[in-house]
């Protein structure tokens, strides 16, 4: 299984964000995610917020070895035109290291405040995910791509170079079943998702199923998790070190918009740690991403090889 770095980049400066990252390099982790949002959506939105695809750009010219990608892109920002020439540019960058993470977009104040339409609700949105999904796809795979849909429309648009990968993955994040589980399972490379290992597991159960309604293999979507990890000598030190991000970020009590708690997943010796996370490797998790907070949380990151070799015992 592998382990991924992933950082929420509200209130934190480049500087910091760097260094974390070239961090995560240096202590061997597998992976390294950012979030995109235009405003903070956490705490107060006023709050300082960097762009997710110019910051990964920027990693991706300083780490050599990590898979990267977005947690997540939202559809509503960008046309799938944009957006494939962003992801083929980061994969030129990287080497052949980009993930494509795509999502619906959930957070309205950031389109009230640049003037992005939000769509009649959240089903439409994700009608758009879906309908923009399909449209990457094709443009990534390398296709003259003329479509005119319920959302977007293109004419002979063509994404050249090609990525350098012969197939640059496409990642969908979000558990909802009806739609969300069915762009994943007609489009996805990845699934990414939220919650206790029970929660995954039930959810992948639903995503086989969509699998199975397309007669698609199920086993060809590699399934993640995002998570809140700290790894401390004790459970009251991780404790406290939780309570202290978790302040800062205006977490106490915080609920997803998928409905799931936002504290802390686990957090202690390494040991621990690592027999929480190998729950959802006996569940088929192919990946766990820590996901991380200014002020960047450095022991974790730099004791992440007790946990795998723990896991790995």
């Amino acid at each position: 299984m592998r382990l991924g770095a992933a950082f929420w980049i509200q209130r934190t400066d480049w500087p910091s964000l760097r260094d974390a990252c070239v961090a995560v390099e240096a202590a061997g982790w597998d992976s390294i995610w950012l979030d995109d949002h235009l405003l903070s959506d956490e705490a107060d939105w006023r709050d300082p917020k960097l762009e997710g695809w110019t910051a990964l750009a920027a990693v991706a010219s300083l780490v050599p070895r990590v898979r990267l990608g977005l947690l997540v892109s939202s559809t509503t920002f960008r046309n799938p035109g944009l957006i494939a020439k962003l992801a083929t540019t980061l994969d030129h960058i990287s080497d052949g290291r980009a993930v494509l993470g795509l999502g619906g977009g959930w957070f309205g104040r950031e389109h009230d405040a640049f003037g992005i339409d939000f769509g009649a609700g959240f089903g439409e949105r994700l009608d758009r995910l879906d309908e923009a999904t399909g449209v990457l796809r094709r443009l990534l795979d390398g296709e003259l791509v003329s479509h005119r849909g319920g959302f977007f429309e293109l004419h002979d648009a063509l994404c050249e170079p090609r990525p350098i990968q012969a197939r640059l993955p496409i990642l969908i994040g979000g558990s909802g079943p009806t739609k969300t589980l069915r762009t994943t399972a007609r489009y996805a490379d990845l699934w990414n998702g939220y919650g206790p290992p029970e929660r995954i597991a039930a959810t992948s159960e639903v995503l086989r199923q969509r699998c199975d309604e397309i007669g698609r293999p199920f086993e060809e979507i590699e399934r993640t998790v995002t998570a809140h990890i700290v790894i401390r000598d004790t459970r009251e030190q991780a404790r406290e070190a939780w309570a202290a991000v978790a302040a800062r970020h205006g977490l106490v009590g915080k609920v997803g918009s998928d409905g799931t708690d936002r504290g802390l997943t686990v957090g202690g010796p390494p040991e621990e740690v690592a027999r929480y996370l190998d729950r959802y490797r006996q569940n088929g998790v192919g990946e766990v991403m820590a996901v991380f907070r200014d002020p960047f949380d450095r022991e974790t990151i730099d004791r992440i090889g007790e946990v795998r070799s723990a896991v790995a015992g």
